[in-house]
């Protein structure tokens, strides 16, 4: 995956949700400055968790269905604390303040107590060992 840092304010390609959201294309992934934490993370899971053939065609819609998705929200909280300064906690505010919904009603309820087919997910796929360590290497 490619980061592109794009200029302030500028329209970011491939973005879901627009503004400074970030965007999918192919194996570029498109920030600004502004781009919070949670949707560069969220998107570069997408694209770790998602095959070869979707990611040849991938266009702003990572696609997927809910496991995939749940499994992208688990390995982006697990990523946050590899962040220096960012971390899991904050990344659970950010997801409640941006508006993520599980049903506990939070993310850090989801995480805890809620979240086990999202880890059994990704330990099917390769993407985690049974301690939530990251597993994989990409290749494009």
């Amino acid at each position: 995956m490619e980061i592109v840092l794009c200029d302030p304010g500028a329209t970011l390609p491939g973005s879901y949700f627009g503004d400074a959201e970030a965007g999918l294309i192919g194996n570029r992934l498109y920030l600004r400055p502004d781009t919070p934490l949670h949707s560069m993370l969220h998107e570069g899971c997408h694209y770790i968790c998602m095959d070869a053939q979707r990611r040849a065609t991938l266009h702003t819609d990572a696609g997927g269905d809910f496991p995939e998705e749940n499994g992208v929200c688990y390995l982006q909280i697990l990523l946050a604390d590899a962040i220096p300064g960012f971390g899991r906690e904050r990344m659970f505010a950010d997801m409640d303040a941006w508006g993520y919904t599980f049903r506990l009603g939070s993310a850090r309820a989801w995480f805890e107590q809620d979240a086990q087919d999202a880890r059994l997910w990704l330990r099917e796929h390769g993407l985690t060992d049974d301690q939530d360590q990251p597993t994989w290497a990409l290749r494009t």
